[in-house]
């Protein structure tokens, strides 16, 4: 593994020195946009127009007749120009540059357009095409474009990279009772028969990847929440759930609004904001200028909609919005610095909820929804440094990950405390102001950063920001006769053996055995910090650190005091203790079943959603991964009899649709499915425990994989309950998945392996996830080869999240010494694996690895 400590600057150094030099000389043809591509053409091409026109047919298997003008200024005649365009050949029909018949040249999916036919200054080259498929999300009734990172070139010929940000003005011909959505407003419609065709205004500059449309058969609703018209699309038919969300949607997107230009001194800085929301959206939510487009569950929730729930769907909000700032506004220059946008956005998100959820612990949120993630990679030998190198676009989708989502978060806060608030506020203000329209890097931020602060940023930066992994730290304490503390020195020492330091703040606590209780603040840590002063003169029984909830890495335990983590009150520390204890597991210091049982106690007694999710969350992956059989067989009856009695407890809605979600997860004994399947006929009820279509969907899923006596009846009986065709369709789409045939498990199975059948990536995650469910494993193990060879297909055919989904829905299930020899076995097969994705293998897989070692 490379040290990322020096190998990005470096890299991008010899890069940078290396285009340089071939500036003058002919470009390398290549599959994707090579950085050295990305960085010639930079300098080449300027002032960029886009013209398209797509024309959408009734039926999704007919072609998308297009056609492209791109107006651009040339800069140099050097080298030919080279537009990209990542599909077949035979989509082009024909090309003019300046008027003239031009040949089709396409070669490694880009269009070569000749310089003898260009000029210096201005040029216009018209394209007469089919849209591409592969982005073009095409359903019956509907259709979408998601063309991140590099997929704009997927669609129609482009300058597919970042740095090079355009206008556009689009037309689309559509069925006439479809709607259409795109990044301008629309400025006129006319129709042609059975078809409308919508003109938009020009759109506001933007890089490729952020363009879109959305087109389709939906409902729409436009609110004035509080600075202009907004536009929804949707296709949600729940009058229940529209009632509570739509209003409440325009609020989040105001609110959010509001939030940022008062941070940033930046008014919103486009034409428009609308969004759509669509059933199998690859995503949560994605920041396309004027047109946001976000996954119809997200956004749409019933009444009895969890308090997680609405937080989730108000950060999801949140960050999207904080993209039109952080990522559109200002764009990263190369997708090496993607995190950059998510950080921000991620960043933003958690301070714009505190004024919409005054109730919450925001703190206690932060930590919950960032740290448990962020450690679930980092702890890997898959981990990687926030910011990675880049040496082809093509692999950009791979960059993607919970150290973008969740370390990058951790690692601002800590900066932000470093710098302080209102210095940290007045570099990010100097940046959006200084870079909007184009484009930055975090160098560029850092200097700016640096001149504002009194420390070495760069340095910081160099472990946090270039550096992966995480500390582990230890104690060194002394005692004198008496039992009191002569010395206690605290160290940190890098996971991987390195000799890196993570500067960084927390606090810690003391408490002795009468009770008293000490509080230190641990500022700004280096490799060592000594206590010994504070504790002079104490004998602390119980020590917990990070009571904040704001250092980062693993912390030392007590295993005499894991037991009395349930009755610490500061919400922080007792949610923090938890996420320690399971890391502290995973590294062998406290067994699966001790952990077990220190979470089924502390889920008896917890009150706080977010911290009851967390632990519930933890029994099941214990349950499933780590305890052995003859543990599980062991502890099954009683839990399930202790969860199912907590059921009928006074807990409050929120907490009883978490205990539920336990019990549905590990219910596998007969009372327990029986019981399950009464409440899937509505003839047992529970009170304060409130279930919706879709809870009831995916308890029939769940009786079929427990192999329910009636699992036939009640998957035949659940189609008839379901009011929403797309979620009708998609649960039909999924019955093979839990069928009770394992024949046609199998060749239902043996069809994902096939591109095409792969379209609706989330749908596919969730079929993974039945086929591969432990109870499985028997009939299952088999495709695991079949898994892993097609996942450098899954990557060139699916979108950014998709490969890791597709490894942690089907491989990521297992702890099985059968299962560990075929991941070794196709290691050993492919010593020279490409390294992007072999780091998202070892991600995934890294569970399955330390259970070897756990369970024996």
């Amino acid at each position: 593994m490379k040290n990322y400590l020096y190998f990005p600057l470096f890299a991008f150094f010899v890069i940078l020195v290396s285009c340089h030099k071939k500036s003058n000389s002919k470009i390398k043809l290549e599959k994707g946009i090579s950085f050295e591509l990305a960085k010639y053409r930079k300098q080449q091409i300027t002032e960029v127009t886009y013209n398209l026109d797509f024309k959408i047919p009734k039926e999704k298997q007919d072609p998308i007749a297009s056609r492209l003008q791109v107006n651009f200024t040339l800069n140099d005649l050097k080298n030919d120009v080279l537009l990209d365009f990542n599909e077949a050949t035979s989509n082009l029909k024909s090309i003019k540059i300046n008027t003239n018949v031009s040949e089709i040249k396409h070669q490694k999916e880009h269009i070569i357009l000749d310089k003898t036919k260009l000029n210096v200054g201005k040029n216009t080259v018209e394209i007469v095409f089919d849209a591409g498929e592969t982005s073009l999300n095409r359903n019956n009734e509907f259709l979408y474009t998601l063309l991140v990172p590099d997929r704009a070139s997927t669609l129609f010929p482009c300058f597919d990279q970042p740095d090079i940000k355009a206008k556009y003005n689009l037309k689309i011909t559509a069925p006439a009772n479809w709607k259409v959505l795109a990044g301008g407003f629309e400025k006129s419609t006319k129709e042609e028969g059975d078809f409308t065709e919508h003109t938009f205004a020009t759109s506001d500059v933007m890089s490729t990847y952020l363009f879109s449309f959305v087109a389709g058969v939906f409902k729409e609703e436009t609110k004035n929440p509080g600075a202009f018209d907004m536009r929804f699309l949707y296709r949600e038919n729940n009058k229940e759930k529209i009632k509570e969300s739509v209003s409440e949607v325009f609020k989040i997107h105001q609110n959010a609004l509001e939030f940022l230009e008062a941070y940033t001194q930046v008014k919103f800085p486009f034409q428009k904001m609308d969004f759509a929301a669509i059933p199998p959206f690859q995503y949560g939510g994605m920041e396309h200028v004027g047109a946001i487009q976000y996954r119809q569950s997200s956004l749409f929730l019933d009444k009895n909609a969890t308090q997680n729930r609405k937080l989730g769907r108000a950060k999801l909000i949140a960050h999207e919005t904080s993209h039109m700032w952080f990522g559109d506004l200002v764009t990263m220059k190369w997708f090496n610095d993607v995190w950059m946008k998510e950080v921000f956005a991620n960043f933003m998100a958690d301070k714009i909820i505190n004024p919409v959820f005054p109730e919450v612990n925001h703190t206690l949120s932060f930590m919950m929804t960032h740290y448990p993630s962020a450690y679930s990679e980092d702890r890997t030998k898959g981990t990687n440094a926030i910011r990675q190198y880049l040496g082809n676009l093509k692999d950009a989708g791979s960059i993607y990950g919970r150290i973008i989502y969740n370390k990058a978060p951790i690692m601002m806060r800590q900066l932000e405390n470093l710098l302080g608030d209102a210095v940290f506020q007045e570099g990010i203000q100097d940046y959006i102001k200084t870079y909007q329209n184009t484009n930055a890097d975090w160098n560029e931020l850092v200097s700016i950063l640096d001149e504002k602060s009194a420390g070495e940023i760069k340095n910081w930066s160099d472990v946090w920001v270039n550096s992966s992994g995480r500390p582990i730290f230890s104690e060194e304490i002394e005692y004198n006769e008496k039992g009191n503390v002569t010395k206690f020195i605290i160290h940190q020492n890098a996971e991987d053996g390195s000799r890196k330091v993570w500067t960084q703040s927390f606090k810690i606590q003391l408490k002795d055995a009468r009770g008293y209780v000490k509080n230190i603040n641990i500022k700004n840590m280096g490799k060592s910090f000594d206590i010994t002063e504070a504790t002079l003169d104490f004998k602390p029984g119980q020590v917990l650190y990070n009571t904040n909830g704001f250092g980062y890495g693993v912390f030392p335990i007590y295993k005499k005091e894991i037991g009395n983590y349930k009755y610490i009150k500061d919400e922080v520390s007792r949610g923090y203790q938890f996420i320690n204890l399971y890391e502290n597991m995973l590294i062998g210091k406290v067994t699966p079943l001790e952990t077990f049982q220190v979470y089924l106690g502390a889920i008896k007694v917890e009150k706080n959603e977010l911290i009851s999710n967390y632990v519930s969350g933890r029994l099941q992956a214990i349950f499933w991964t780590f305890l052995t059989e003859k543990q599980r067989k062991s502890i099954q009856q009683q839990t399930e009899s202790e969860i199912f009695g907590l059921l009928e407890k006074g807990f409050p809605k929120n907490i009883k649709k978490t205990l539920f979600g336990l019990y549905q997860a590990i219910a596998i004994s007969n009372q327990g499915k029986e019981n399950l399947y009464q409440i899937w006929k509505e003839e047992k009820t529970i009170k304060n425990l409130f279930l919706n279509e879709d809870d009831f969907t995916s308890l029939a899923m769940k009786l079929a994989i427990f192999k329910h006596p009636k699992a036939t009846e009640i998957l035949e009986v659940q189609q008839t309950r379901i009011s929403n065709k797309d979620r009708l369709e998609r649960f039909r789409w999924l019955l093979p998945s839990v069928s009770q045939d394992e024949i046609e498990r199998d060749a239902f199975m043996r069809s994902l392996l096939q591109k095409e059948h792969r379209e609706k990536e989330s749908w596919v995650q969730v079929a993974l996830n039945n086929i591969h469910h432990p109870l499985q494993h028997a009939s299952s193990t088999k495709y695991l080869k079949s898994i892993l060879e097609k996942l450098e297909e899954v990557q060139l055919t699916g979108d950014i999240f998709f490969p890791k989904g597709w490894l942690a829905s089907s491989i990521g299930n297992y702890s099985s010494k059968e299962a560990f020899e075929i991941l070794n076995s196709f290691l050993k097969d492919h010593p020279n694996y490409n390294p992007i994705l072999l780091k998202k293998l070892l991600q995934t897989t890294d569970n399955l690895t330390r259970a070897q070692k756990i369970k024996n």
